[in-house]
Order: C-alpha cells, then sequence, then structure tokens
C-alpha cells in the first residue's frame, strides 16, 4: 500500500512542503510595503510649488534596485538607485497621483501619494497695542501683549471652497503643541508673547474632517518696545498728526505738547493704568491741570535757550510695559 501524506511546518519564516519525498523550501511574506517609507517635503505644498518625493528603507538598500514614478498613469522616471522625485503641484482643487514602484529581488512593491495643493493665509494683530488717530500702520505688540492670529485655509475640493469653520485646527507656539487653542473650528489663536524672547514662532495645520485634504503655514511674530512721538497740540485745529515735532522745535509764546506712546498697552490710554511722569531739564513737572499726555509750555520774552522736555510711561500692571521719550525745545 502507497502511503500519501502532506505535512506542513511553520518556523522562523519557512514553509515546509513535504509530498513523496520531495522538500520545497518557501519564503513567507518577503516583501512587506510598510519596509518603504515616503517622505514628502512640504506635506501640504500650496498650488504649483515644488515637492520633493523621497524613498528610505531599513530593510532594503534601495541604491541597488530599479525605481520607477509614474504621474497620474505615465510613466515619468525609471532607473537604479531613483529614491528621489521632483514634481510642482498641481492648480488649486486638483490633484496628483504619483506611484514608485521598487522592484526588490524578492518582489515589487507599489507606494502610492496623493498631492492635494491647498493655499493658507496667516493674519495676525496687537490686541491692546496704541496708535494714534489715522495711523496707517499696524499697530506692534510689545513685550507682555496679547496677540490674535487668524488661519484662513483656502481648500478647493473640485469647483467648491471648503468652509474654514467646518476644519480641524492644531495650533503651535514655538513648535510647542497647544491644546487648548486647537479643535474643530477653532481658525483663531490668542497668546500672550514672552517678555524673554525677541519673537514667536506660531504655526497651525487645517484638516478637513476627513483628512483627507489639509493646510499649513508658520509665521514668526516679533516684539517692539513703545515709543513716544511729540505732535503739537493746537488751541483751533486740534492735534497735528500730520508732522510730528523733532529737536530743535521752537516754541512761540504759549504751545501745547502732546505725547503718542505709539504700541504701548492697553490700547485705550486714558484707562488709568498708566503713569505719566513728564519733566523740563529733569525737573519733574505737574500737569495735573491738563490731559496726562499734554504739556503746556510758554516761552517768555526775552529769554532764549534749550530745553529738554522728558516723559516717562510704565504701566502699573505689567512692569514690561514702559516707554520713554524726549525732545529738546528751543525758545
Amino acid at each position: 500500500m502507497k502511503f500519501r501524506f502532506l505535512s506542513l511546518y511553520l518556523g522562523t519564516g519557512i514553509l515546509t512542503l513535504v509530498m513523496f519525498g520531495l522538500i520545497l523550501p518557501f519564503k513567507v511574506n518577503a516583501v512587506s510595503s510598510s519596509s518603504i517609507l515616503v517622505s514628502v517635503v512640504p506635506e501640504n505644498p500650496a498650488p504649483g510649488e515644488n515637492v520633493s518625493i523621497s524613498l528610505n528603507s531599513y530593510s532594503s538598500n534601495l541604491d541597488s534596485v530599479s525605481i520607477s514614478w509614474s504621474v497620474n498613469g505615465q510613466n515619468i522616471l525609471s532607473g537604479i538607485g531613483k529614491k528621489i522625485f521632483l514634481l510642482n503641484a498641481p492648480a488649486a482643487g486638483a490633484e496628483t497621483n504619483v506611484v514608485a514602484t521598487i522592484s526588490l529581488p524578492d518582489g515589487t512593491i507599489d507606494k502610492r501619494i496623493i498631492i492635494r495643493p491647498t493655499i493658507m493665509t496667516l493674519l495676525w494683530q496687537a490686541n491692546d497695542s496704541y496708535v494714534p488717530p489715522f495711523y496707517k500702520g499696524k499697530a506692534m505688540p510689545t513685550p507682555d501683549s496679547e496677540i490674535k492670529v487668524v488661519a484662513m485655509p483656502e481648500i478647493k475640493i473640485g469647483s467648491q471652497m471648503t468652509n474654514p469653520k467646518n476644519m480641524t485646527y492644531f495650533w503651535k507656539k514655538d513648535y510647542t503643541n497647544n491644546q487648548d487653542g486647537s479643535g474643530y473650528g477653532k481658525n483663531y489663536f490668542l497668546y500672550v508673547n514672552d517678555y524673554l524672547e525677541d519673537s514667536n514662532n506660531i504655526s497651525v495645520i487645517a484638516s478637513t474632517v476627513d483628512q483627507k485634504y489639509s493646510s499649513e503655514a508658520n509665521i514668526d511674530i516679533g516684539a517692539t518696545q513703545p515709543k513716544i512721538i511729540f505732535y503739537k497740540n493746537d488751541v483751533n485745529l486740534g492735534t497735528l498728526w500730520e508732522k510730528a515735532l523733532s529737536n530743535g522745535y521752537r516754541v512761540e509764546g504759549s504751545e501745547i505738547l502732546e505725547a503718542a506712546p505709539y504700541f504701548i498697552s492697553p490700547k485705550d490710554i486714558r484707562i488709568p493704568i498708566l503713569t505719566w511722569d513728564w519733566s523740563i531739564n529733569d525737573n519733574y513737572i505737574n500737569t495735573t491741570d491738563f490731559k496726562e499726555n499734554l504739556i503746556p509750555l510758554t516761552a517768555q520774552s526775552g529769554i532764549s535757550g534749550t530745553s529738554k522736555i522728558k516723559l516717562e510711561i510704565n504701566n502699573m500692571y505689567k512692569i514690561f510695559e514702559t516707554a520713554s521719550g524726549e525732545i529738546n525745545v528751543t525758545f
């Protein structure tokens, strides 16, 4: 009687087949897609931006194998060790499908990458920084200021723009995740800058709920010191904002100087948390009969010379919110 039997022995990745005295070895799961790592830089490119795709492996030498790249089904590049592929991101709302085919000795692996370009704009403002009326510039943050950063992602899916309020935001301050500021619909970020740092880096990633589309951006926001600029306050015309006073300004008769403490906190300088210390030639002057940002000057007849007008402003609740300025006037 003839006996036929089939025996399977599993161990150390070797499948042993015994049939009619014949032994055949086979390797199991020798090729794994997870052994090939893909890096895309930048991860969320803007339309038309240069994109670099690179391959790495912890188990195979990719420098010695054939790698081919195809874009939207068309072969673009192939050769030994072609681990890096460069392309331009498509237009907004479009996508590019890239396939890298790696021919390893144990089999072939396909890695698929989809490039979906997006646009992100970050806008910021200093919430409590003072600027005078008609100032055309931007209110700058000073040490210990509150700053608001608003993310404006432009993610186009087909012909429709995604509503920024319907996205999830992941915010970082100085490369550290901010969990409280992150979440669904949180397209703005509030923080107080550090008086020990010259600037802060704020970054954000905005993603659709299904995580299919995302956009990212980062910005460095610096801090400046408050500065005081002097103007003439005319009895009839009010403050002459169009012309700042400089050293050597001549006082004729009775005049009023007005101080504008650019970028100091709070935004409303009428709030009584600022102290205003005026001095003339280093002698303290009491100006309680006037607004704190005004000082009256009178040039006496028959007397000429130069005087140093100095002002120091301090915030009673923020020790780093200080401003100092001076001007030499002649009479």
